[in-house]
């Protein structure tokens, strides 16, 4: 009975060890998908008309205090 056991545990060992093969890679890939795409958007965004002015006076702002 013990013996059983322990091909078991092993058994069991063994596939939590390899259930993961290969994920990693795809999800490095969804991973630098979504970046693109939040960057593609941020881009969209900050080269809008408002957007590009407000960030601009707020840069020049920021310039032009002195400490």
């Amino acid at each position: 009975m013990k013996r059983s056991t322990m091909s078991l545990a092993a058994a069991v060992r063994q596939l939590r060890r390899t259930k993961d093969a290969g994920m990693t890679t795809a999800e490095y890939a969804v991973g630098t998908i979504a970046a693109c795409a939040f960057a593609a958007l941020l881009l969209a965004v900050i080269k809008s008309g408002s957007i590009e002015t407000l960030v601009a006076n707020v840069i020049t702002t920021a310039l032009s205090v002195s400490l």
